[in-house]
């Protein structure tokens, strides 16, 4: 704990760096929070909207 009563590792104002994440469809790079996934299948795949889901949907659908 510091002074402010929160654990060391957590800081008024300091930036902590989240977690990205790649979209299956197009590869953006996007935060893990925000990223929509299915879990259906053997892996986890995420997407970074509606449009890449509907996009990776269809092509499983053609498989």
């Amino acid at each position: 704990m510091n002074s402010s009563g929160y654990p060391s590792s957590v800081k008024g104002t300091e930036h902590v760096s989240e977690e990205m994440v790649a979209c299956s469809v197009c590869l953006s790079e996007i935060p893990q929070s925000s990223a929509k996934s299915d879990e259906s299948s053997d892996y986890v795949a995420h997407f970074c909207g509606l449009d890449c889901f509907e996009k990776w949907r269809e092509g499983e659908s053609a498989d």
